[in-house]
């Protein structure tokens, strides 16, 4: 491309523009050639008809960057027409982000198309290390590293296998910078994470190329906080940090510093606040009566939209409490759009802890008393048989008059209004304590208070230790075939992706002495998954199967058996964590051997296939005689963000739509199913008429008549589903995880009646958590096209979603709950990504 300069302002630097020489010449010269290597190798797109649109925009004198634009531009315009246009618009993408940081580092304008980078990527590694270090981002330790030989290891051909979507994400928050200006390049990036997870292996050069094939390739994908910061100066490295309050100003308000600093460098937050003492209670020390947790929980709320991770994702937190606490009622209502502003939180997730005994209540038609913490102190720390025996023997004394603070309700009426609140604000969620805490293997070593951000961490917190995971997830979507799953590359990967995990815990920048101390103690990871439905649909099973179930079943235990056993083999090599012996390990109870545990304190009532196709008793043997690293090992994640970077779809969730436009804090991107468009090609039935229809029925095929049946099972959507088979599929991964997993719920048109079932039926089968309600909502993609919008949503927001009938009453004990049928359908959000852990 030839430059030429324009007028600038006075003391500005000219700004480049492209030359047009004469009249009626190409005013795209070099971009054409761009173009074509942008399109080589992808079947369903032309380099003419990418050409074609970007030439309607440009203009004489156009600056550099426009043309680069103009050409990305042009190129996602057709995405809603073909998915490769993903690819194509990423490639441009990447032709401006070399151009870009190939002239920081030379210090003058450079560039090199994709062919050119093959031979210049390793020389560049080591000018970018060097810069990045005298910029004092990157660690000074990375430079001690064999560059020539990290170099050599790069692949830059992986610079293709973005999406727009993906590499647009990296590009606006993860890739280095100067002042705006990106000097990172994807494989640079990878190579730097994969260094700063090295550092302290003995055979560094060897450990960052094995950790960096995985991430390149994208086999795995660590979370985000360890891509944001691996090699860099402050490696915070972990995802999610869970505290408990105490009852005192000193010990809240230090939490809620607490807060502020694991927020800053990229923590998803996770607060227990039962043991703060409830409205009405005495204060000592003033002779006064508290006005509860309320308050402090509104601080809590504006401390995470103050402390917003550095711009680079929004500040989250969730408070948790449990269902007994005197201000359970309160808690509800604290993202209602209405009442006293002061006493609500619209930026915090809630969730509810609950006791089984509660819902053992609800079933039985029985009362629930309400208590202060401070006069029944040890409910707190009790789960199980020895929870009930205390909730009973405090009630009696209630009675007597030994309590000064409670109240009792009819159990059912408070689950009721729970899932009202649930169904109304999409929050509080529903947890489940006694699960979480029955089956965590670090019962001898303290209890777990309450989950994380986003429900799937359960680990053990107190006054002296604030809980801390590492995340990262397998693409399963990278491990299956037609054939089924790759056994043998599932194990490769999972034995890599602990050690990896495990490597944060100790080269990890710690921002409070409480969270260094608990996680050098019990050396906590959280290995999940993400391309679930990806995986079915290259296996062809509906997510609403039996086949779906039983897959999530094998894939899982697959997934379990490995990182146990990877686990294993870094205790044989650098021994157990600190807090093993007691451990549920340490006996020889796995987390298949939990669920016993489970259904004895329940009296059998659970209903969970414990079904096993691996040589546990082995495995059971070594763990027990050799010991773990890792107190835990598995927990399932969003993973919103890092499935955008690699392409598939997030977690275990089911498809959202087969064409709608996506929004994160990198802007709105049209999204449309590769598989089902492939499918569609292959019967002829892919054309303007098709996506017109598709748009029409907002990305469901349900009512497409000239889609063959078979399609529109294996391609349903996420309202589409029962939600039944997402609970079923979840119970079958839990038996195998000694954490907890993300499980968004998805119901088109809720009421009372279905509400109270499904989230019984989740109980009954064994889950610890559940997470998101999703309801459907009324905003739409827009019936006419996508082109020409540059990707934003023209979609219009109507009224509220269809309220549900009101005739779920409750007319017995066991009976579903009331929804109040003038309540708008709440979390109807268009995209359900939520971006704070991953």
């Amino acid at each position: 491309m030839t430059l030429d300069t324009d007028t600038a302002p006075l003391g500005a630097a000219p700004a480049p523009t492209v030359s047009t020489a004469s009249a009626g010449a190409d005013p795209l010269p070099r971009a054409a050639s761009v173009v074509r290597e942008a399109c080589a190798g992808l079947a369903g797109v032309s380099a003419e008809t990418v050409l074609a649109e970007a030439r309607r925009t440009v203009y004489p004198g156009i600056r550099a960057d426009e043309l680069e634009l103009a050409l990305i531009m042009a190129a996602r315009a057709f995405v809603e027409a073909d998915p490769d246009h993903s690819y194509v618009a990423a490639r441009l993408l990447l032709d401006k982000l070399r151009r870009e940081a190939l002239t920081f580092l030379a210090g003058r304008p450079d560039e090199a198309g994709q062919s050119q980078m093959a031979g210049r990527y390793a020389d560049y590694l080591a000018d970018y290390v060097a810069r990045g270090i005298r910029l004092e981002q990157l660690d000074p330790e990375l430079a001690s590293f064999d560059l020539a030989r990290l170099g050599a290891a790069l692949r830059p051909e992986r610079d293709l296998d973005f999406t727009f979507l993906g590499l647009q994400t990296l590009y606006d928050r993860y890739f280095l910078h100067s002042d705006g200006t990106r000097y990172e390049l994807p494989q640079a990036f990878f190579m730097r994470v994969a260094m700063g997870l090295a550092l302290r292996e003995d055979d560094r050069e060897a450990r960052a190329i094995e950790f960096y094939e995985l991430l390149s390739s994208f086999d795995f994908m660590c979370s985000t906080p360890t891509l944001f910061n691996s090699g860099t100066r402050r490696a915070q490295l972990s995802s999610c940090f869970l505290t408990t309050a105490g009852d005192d100003l000193q010990s809240i308000f230090h939490g809620i510093s607490n807060n502020a600093l694991l927020s800053k460098y990229s923590g998803g937050l996770g607060n227990d606040w039962t043991p703060v003492r409830g409205i009405g209670a005495h204060i000592k020390g003033t002779n006064g009566k508290s006005q509860g947790v309320v308050p402090f929980l509104k601080i809590a709320n504006d401390t995470a939209v103050a402390v917003n991770q550095g711009g680079r994702r929004k500040g989250a937190v969730c408070a948790y409490l449990e269902t007994w606490h005197i201000d359970i009622e309160e808690f509800l209502d604290l993202r209602k759009n209405t009442g006293d502003d002061r006493r609500r939180t619209h930026d915090m997730n809630t969730a509810n802890w609950v006791p089984d005994l509660f819902l053992q209540r609800v079933e039985a038609g029985g009362e629930w008393t309400l208590f202060s913490p401070d006069e029944v102190p040890d409910l707190h720390d009790l789960y199980g048989a020895e929870f009930a025996a205390a909730y009973t023997a405090y009630e009696k004394a209630a009675d007597a008059g030994e309590i000064r603070v409670w109240r009792r309700v009819p159990a059912v009426d408070l689950w009721r209004r729970m899932l009202t609140m649930l169904f109304e604000t999409g929050h509080p969620w529903i947890t489940f304590k006694d699960p979480c805490n029955l089956r965590s293997p670090q019962q001898h070593a303290g209890v777990v208070h309450s989950s994380n951000l986003c429900t799937e961490i359960t680990l053990n917190t107190g006054a002296d230790e604030v809980a801390v995971c590492n995340l990262g997830s397998v693409n399963l979507a990278r491990h299956t075939t037609a054939d089924g799953l790759d056994a043998e590359r599932l194990r490769r990967t999972v034995r890599t992706a602990v050690r990896m995990l495990d490597n944060v815990i100790d080269v990890n920048f710690y921002t409070i002495p409480e969270a260094e101390r608990a996680n050098l103690r019990h050396r906590p990871v959280g290995l999940g998954l993400m391309g679930f439905q990806d995986a079915l649909f290259r296996l062809r099973l509906p997510m609403a199967s039996q086949g779906a179930v039983d897959f999530a079943d094998r894939s899982m235990e697959l997934i379990s058996y490995h990182a146990i056993e990877a686990s294993v083999e870094l205790a044989a090599e650098r021994g157990a964590y600190a807090s093993f012996a007691g451990s549920l390990w340490s006996r020889g109870v796995l987390p298949i051997d939990s669920l016993d545990l489970l259904a004895q304190a329940r009296g059998g009532d659970i209903e969970v296939d414990t079904t096993a196709r691996l040589d546990w008793a082995g495995l059971r043997e070594r763990v027990r005689t050799v010991g773990m690293r890792n107190s835990n090992v598995m927990a399932i994640a969003p993973t919103a963000t890092i499935a955008n970077i690699t392409g598939v779809g997030q977690s275990i969730e089911p498809i959202y739509r087969n064409l709608y436009v996506k929004s994160n804090m990198s802007g709105d991107f049209t999204v449309v199913n590769p598989y089902l468009v492939r499918d569609l090609k292959e019967r002829g039935l892919w054309d303007d008429d098709m996506v017109a229809r598709l748009k029409l029925h907002d990305g469901s095929l349900g009512a497409i008549e000239r889609v063959p049946a078979d399609l529109r099972e294996l391609y349903a959507t996420a309202f589409e589903i029962d939600p039944s088979w997402l609970v079923d599929a979840a119970s079958r991964r839990q038996k195998w995880i000694d954490q907890a997993q993300s499980l968004n719920l998805y119901m088109a048109a809720p009421s009372g009646r279905k509400l109270d079932e499904l989230y019984r039926r989740a109980w009954r089968k064994g889950l610890k958590t559940t997470y998101y309600l999703r309801s459907q909502s009324a905003t739409h993609v827009e019936k006419s096209t996508l082109k020409g919008t540059d990707g934003r949503l023209n979609a219009v927001a109507a009224g509220p979603a269809a309220a549900p009938p009101a005739a779920a009453q409750v007319a017995a004990p066991a009976a579903a709950p009331e929804i109040d049928p003038d309540a708008g359908a709440a979390c109807s959000i268009d995209d359900p990504g939520c971006e704070a852990c991953q």
